[in-house]
């Protein structure tokens, strides 16, 4: 048994805290987006960049940043990630137009992505083998906290507040993050000898490809894809940039970015097996509000009120699956939270239009009780085994194969949602003629009701109804589609498992420390 520096883990404990402010920031400001759009006075279409904006930033720097800790050191390059991150915060809170939110928040993601990937470095650098496992019950507690309590926090803020405070709340937390790691984390030295041969094409080509892909996942669902010329035109760009980027990251000496860590086989498989997370945290977490609001018509409240049930089982299944992870084989583990978060996301799969707190009770307790389980054994599987020079690197990609999960699958889920919304529309409407007794009494009875109210044109006031109740039942049955889709890539996973190494009981092979 070895002993953690209580120094180091106060440190390391603060850089969990600015982790969770950097993905909470995501969620945080999504359930506000039309508050932001009236103080901004922006369009609909320009308000989305606010989100967008942040997200490409972000994922540009989670790779990065394995490069610029070798450089400057994981501490000062956290610090100053804190620092920045919360500057631009401050900036957010008064940008005075659109288009100056838009740059604070794209300075605010790139700034604050070098936050999420250093905590996964660090702690396989500061902790020994027999205590990483509870210091990722802790890290995957906080990385899938963070999206599900930021709409409920966002909301609560801005009906109690105003927006701005979506930004200002990250102003005392950041300067004290910045200033205790600052004071306690020393755990490396940057190499400044790396500026020698530094691959300024391999970044510029990986910000083209990664900027270029957030851009047509995020706005391509909105455009109808590849109707609108700018998602073409970012499609060309990702296409012609990403074989440039990975022909660069072959045949250089000094890669800004180093792929070779995906020849380890339980790393790549914790790669795909992260990508598959990301799409079920995010997208989850995602379908599920819209569900609510769009069917329901829940406020931010009452949606945060169901929510809160997954995080609940979250804290209490933490303890259980650190303590598994550190007994069982990190793919016994993994196989258990694939196959449990499937069931959890298909129970949604089966509900109708009038679906309540109680039916979402169970559905949502299964899928944050599965989380744990998944995320924990996740991170073993896939930087466990690595040499200690490859972590920093190693976590930046693991990180973003996270992110790009969430990334495709909330564009594969809002491409769906509306493919599907239109083909279950018109099967529904093939039943509103003249031929159908059933809607004929209906139209009938709600003719009635709608002259008793006085309204001038009570028929066309029914069929407006009606064809609501279509467009509701539509929208219904095509959420109960992408719940079934996703727990179908779970499956997908679960049979994937084998080809994963075992492990053992998920303890590192190799101390990275």
């Amino acid at each position: 048994m070895q002993h953690v520096d209580t120094t180091k883990f106060i440190g390391w404990v603060a850089m969990v805290v600015g982790m969770f402010l950097a993905i909470l920031d995501i969620q945080i400001v999504a359930s506000s987006l039309e508050n932001i759009q009236a103080g901004l006075s922006a369009s609909p279409d320009e308000i989305g960049w606010v989100q967008t904006s942040y997200l490409i930033a972000e994922v540009v720097m989670i790779p990065l940043s394995g490069f610029l800790s070798r450089l400057i050191s994981t501490r000062w390059l956290f610090v100053a990630s804190a620092i920045g991150f919360t500057i631009f915060s401050i900036a957010s809170a008064f940008a005075w137009s659109i288009e100056s939110m838009i740059w604070f928040r794209a300075a605010q993601g790139f700034l604050g992505g070098a936050m999420i990937p250093t905590v996964f470095a660090t702690t396989y650098i500061i902790f020994p083998a027999d205590k990483r496992n509870t210091a990722s019950v802790m890290i995957g507690l906080i990385a899938t906290m963070a999206p599900t309590v930021g709409p409920t926090l966002g909301g609560y803020l801005t009906q109690s507040f105003s927006w701005h405070w979506l930004f200002l709340i990250n102003v005392v937390p950041g300067m004290l993050i910045a200033l205790v790691v600052a004071v306690t984390l020393d755990v490396d030295r940057g190499d400044r000898s790396l500026l020698r041969g530094f691959d300024l094409r391999g970044l510029l080509a990986m910000a083209a490809f990664l900027g270029s892909l957030e851009y047509v996942l995020d706005e391509g669902p909105k455009d109808d894809w590849f109707d609108e010329r700018a998602i073409v035109y970012g499609a060309l760009i990702c296409v012609i940039s990403g074989l440039y980027f990975f022909r660069r990251m072959f045949t250089y000496d000094h890669p800004i970015v180093d792929l070779r860590s995906f020849r380890d086989r339980n790393f790549a498989m914790g790669c795909i097996f992260s990508f598959t997370l990301g799409i079920g945290l995010y997208g989850s977490v995602y379908i599920l509000p819209l569900l609510l609001s769009r069917v329901r018509g829940y406020d931010s409240l009452e949606i945060g009120t169901i929510m809160a049930v997954t995080g609940i089982c979250q804290f209490i299944s933490a303890p259980i699956a650190g303590k598994l992870t550190a007994r069982l084989p990190a793919r016994v583990v993994l196989g258990f939270g694939l196959a449990l978060f499937a069931v959890g996301v298909a129970l949604n799969g089966f509900q109708n239009s009038q679906v309540s707190f109680h039916e979402l009770i169970l559905p949502q307790a299964v899928r944050g009780f599965a989380l744990m389980f998944c995320m924990l054994p996740i991170t073993n599987l896939a930087l466990g085994t690595l040499p200690p020079e490859k972590i920093k690197n190693a976590s930046g990609l693991y990180n973003l194969m996270r992110n790009l999960g969430g990334a495709i699958g909330l564009a594969a889920i809002n491409t769906m949602l509306d493919k599907r919304t239109d083909l279950h529309f018109a099967h529904l409407a093939e039943h509103i003629n003249t031929s159908s007794t059933a809607f004929q009494n209906y139209l009938e009875t709600m003719t009635a009701r709608y002259s008793a109210l006085g309204l001038p044109d009570p028929q066309a006031s029914a069929m407006k109804s009606i064809v609501n109740i279509v467009t509701r039942e539509a929208s219904m049955i095509s959420f109960n589609d992408v719940q079934l889709a996703m727990a179908g890539i779970f499956i997908l996973a679960l049979l994937l498992l084998p080809l994963a190494r075992p492990a053992g009981s998920g303890k590192p092979s190799v101390d990275a420390h």
